[in-house]
């Protein structure tokens, strides 16, 4: 064979690798309105940034007529490009080849990048489109994806690890996803679920649909898995791009800086009279994000799930960090368990990866009730405490208003290694609301009195002038500064500027154990 053969022969062998299940089978997906794993890469990476590994890979399996069905690169596609010319190591499941089901051999390809990651210091990105496991392959596709969830959790808090889900998710296959730092799915074509319908109606006798077991919005909405509910494929990988923006390489490097042409100095005059007079009135807390943060600009994180607790990424002076912010436009900002556990691993997940946290407060406390407390709203509410308290980034935190007991430790306090800490004169500091505590401190007095009412408002007042309110606090040095609201993007900056060489540390340990 000459050289132009053999050139002739690898061009053809691409190309039939390349063509994954053939195009019979690519055409129906693209009927179904869904992409090819090419396709999803080239949308991911920069124009002709992929650099492919094992293309001509096959599976090695010879049971069940499986000799005869081999095809180059075995229903996954692997290999690393660039996003804003940043490396990522990426995979792309192909549905095309035997449903994108996973063999010894998909699994090697994938272990073989997330290894290279880990040792390059680059992003992870999965993007998953299998109907799980092989069948035929047997015990080789569970120890497969055992090798991959190995490195999932080796590679966590090392290398960022994102996941998107374009199709169905099903039993161990749904694992690796949740082994990862963030999950997007598309709305009306991704599932997730470990057990199927048929499944489910045989053990329990539900009748439930595969939408209403583990489609995209039930995920983003109730379960918490999914962190975003992409309207189609393309929306999914541009909200992936967007989030590597945001995200250092890896566990040493700084999170990206972008030069702003926002002011430093702009204030927003808005925010003085954004605080009701009524206490008990609501306002949107993201009304204060966007007008601190650069441009206005906010990604949001999970923004369905517990919306009672925003998390999310901005910038400050081209500065990327965390946002986590009460909004008590949600059943009064409360936490309870799952904006608890919500904003612990956005806050730890922040820690891992050098990003500083900014926390805006105003949190009544933890909602009571036998829910919630037989649901272990005090382990879960542990949850948040611990990853404040065990975050080593700096730490900046605005208290707007209520800042109520338990709540006010467990939300980037003083007390949790809180760096700089500022209030806004609205802000109400104390174990808990004016009502309450004259209840308990004069409820019995009260009954003793002419006009019961006007005297339990006195007392309200007087509590209200005396203890809740922020001066306390900054007498005692927990609050740093009492600033104008209007001021706050200014404050927020300087403080993080100031916090830019923060050094901090843990005890030497294994790990902690949090209350998981």
């Amino acid at each position: 064979m000459n050289t132009s053969d053999r050139l002739e022969r690898l061009k053809n062998l691409r190309e039939q690798a390349k063509l994954g299940g053939g195009t019979e089978k690519i055409e129906k997906l693209h009927a179904q309105g869904r992409l090819t794993a090419r396709e999803r890469i080239g949308l991911l990476l920069d124009q002709d940034s992929f650099e492919e590994f094992d293309m001509f890979k096959t599976h090695r399996c010879t049971d069940f007529g499986m000799e005869q069905n081999k095809i180059p690169g075995d229903g996954v596609v692997t290999g690393h490009g660039t996003i804003d010319g940043r490396i990522v190591y990426v995979f792309a499941q192909d549905f095309t080849v035997l449903g994108g089901s996973l063999s010894e051999t998909i699994a090697e390809k994938i272990c073989k990048i997330m290894d290279l990651a880990m040792k390059n210091g680059a992003p992870v990105i999965g993007l998953n489109d299998s109907g799980g496991a092989r069948i035929q392959e047997g015990i080789e596709s569970l120890a497969g994806y055992s090798d991959i969830f190995l490195r999932n959790v080796m590679a966590s808090g090392v290398v960022p690890q994102i996941s998107a889900v374009f199709g169905p998710c099903a039993g161990g296959a749904v694992y690796s996803p949740a082994l990862t730092d963030f999950v997007v799915m598309v709305k009306n074509n991704s599932y997730m679920f470990l057990t199927g319908p048929k499944v489910v109606k045989s053990v329990t006798h539900e009748d439930v649909t595969v939408e209403e077991l583990g489609g995209a919005d039930m995920h983003a909405s109730k379960s918490g898995v999914s962190d975003y509910t992409a309207a189609s494929g393309p929306d999914a990988i541009a909200y992936i791009r967007k989030l590597i923006s945001y995200l250092p390489q890896n566990n040493i490097e700084p999170p990206p800086a972008l030069n702003s042409e926002d002011p430093v100095t702009r204030t927003a005059a808005q925010l003085n009279s954004l605080i009701p007079e009524n206490i008990n009135e609501a306002y949107d807390m993201k009304e204060v994000i966007r007008h601190t943060v650069d441009d206005g600009d906010f990604f949001e994180v999970k923004e369905h799930f517990a919306p009672n607790i925003i998390v999310g990424f901005a910038r400050y002076n081209g500065m990327s960090v965390g946002i986590v912010a009460n909004q008590p436009a949600h059943y009064s900002g409360v936490l309870d368990i799952d904006s608890s556990v919500k904003g612990a691993r956005f806050v730890r997940f922040c820690d891992c990866f050098n990003i500083p946290i900014v926390t805006f407060v105003d949190v009544p406390g933890f909602l009571p009730g036998t829910a919630q407390e037989y649901g272990g709203v005090i382990r879960n509410g542990a949850k948040i405490l611990y990853a404040y308290a065990e975050a080593t980034v700096p730490k900046v935190t605005v208290i707007t208003r209520k800042a109520y007991g338990g709540a006010y430790c467990v939300m980037s306090s003083k007390h949790l290694r809180g760096d700089i800490n500022y209030a806004w004169p609205s802000a109400e500091i104390a174990v808990m609301g004016a009502k309450g505590a004259v209840g308990v401190l004069y409820g019995r007095q009260a009954r003793k009195e002419e006009n019961p009412e006007a005297f339990l408002a006195e007392k309200e007042q007087e509590y209200q002038d005396t203890v809740a309110n922020p001066y306390v606090a900054a007498q005692r040095g927990y609050i740093d500064d009492i600033i104008e609201p209007a001021n706050s993007r200014l404050r927020i900056i300087r403080a993080l500027g100031l916090l830019e060489n923060k050094r901090d540390s843990n005890p030497m340990k294994k790990h902690g154990n949090i209350p998981l």
